[in-house]
């Protein structure tokens, strides 16, 4: 069985490490490294890297801790060079790594999303040439456990991944906060103004998901000529301070960060 070393078990790395349970990989095979975790039920869950046990030799490393703290924390993890290194932090190059960990190491960078807590994420990874395929195989496998999963050559591309993707569902959530405030200003009452939003915002992401026509397509075929929909939606999609405007500004904003966070 594969042997997986978990660092960080935050939000995403807890999502992860529950999926892969749920897939049927044994606890026994997980070491946790999280300070402040409480117990994982059997899951060996130590401190830091100096306690994880002297028997534990891992076939994968996993980073799941912020960018902002990895050249603290990724260092004394080159002792495991055997392993594959697969980080999910935004920003961290492979470059990064590669310092950190030494010119030999297998690296993959990955970048999921918060739907991977439903198992509804979507990853996308980036390694270099001449990573072998059991060690894409293998991070493929683990990522799927939390959604779907696709691969880029061009790792310049993973700042678009994570400003599309990666930062993506806040977007969702910012969309439906602002139709339940919309909806209260025209008199809707607060909790049938919550649940309308809510329930559209899944809803239609729902039928996004299963149907096999384009958005584009999709959001015709709500809206009638001279309708409802068509005069919001000329106030949405007006060419100087609409949503596809906004939109394009907003992701282009969150990649020069993630190209920031790199250094």
């Amino acid at each position: 069985m594969t042997k997986i070393l978990l660092v960080g078990c935050g939000k995403m790395g807890s999502a992860m490490l529950a999926g892969w349970l749920e897939r049927g990989v044994a606890p026994a095979d997980v070491v946790v490294v999280e300070p402040s975790s409480p117990a994982l039920g059997a899951v060996r869950v130590v401190a830091s890297d100096a306690a994880i046990p002297m028997d534990f030799v891992p076939d994968v490393v996993i980073f799941a801790v912020k960018p902002q703290v990895m050249a603290e924390v990724v260092p004394p993890y080159a002792r495991f060079g055997r392993a594959v290194f697969l980080s999910i932090a935004a920003g961290r190059t492979i470059a990064f790594f590669r310092g950190q960990l030494g010119a030999s190491a297998t690296i993959v960078r990955a970048m999921p999303n918060t739907p991977a807590a439903v198992r509804r994420g979507i990853t996308v990874c980036c390694a270099e040439a001449g990573v072998p395929a059991t060690a894409r195989d293998l991070c493929q496998s683990l990522l799927e456990a939390v959604g779907e999963v696709g691969w880029v050559e061009d790792e310049s591309l993973m700042d678009v991944v994570t400003a599309v993707s990666g930062s993506g569902p806040a977007y969702i959530f910012l969309l439906a906060e602002a139709m339940e405030a919309a909806g209260l200003a025209q008199g809707l009452p607060p909790a049938l103004a919550e649940r309308l939003a809510r329930a559209t915002v899944a809803g239609a992401g729902e039928l996004l998901r299963l149907s096999p026509e384009p958005a584009a397509q999709l959001r015709k075929n709500v809206t009638s000529p001279g309708g409802t929909t068509a005069a919001a939606l000329s106030v949405l999609m007006a060419d100087s301070h609409g949503i596809p405007s906004l939109m394009t500004e907003a992701v282009a904003a969150a990649t020069r960060r993630g190209r920031e966070l790199a250094g």
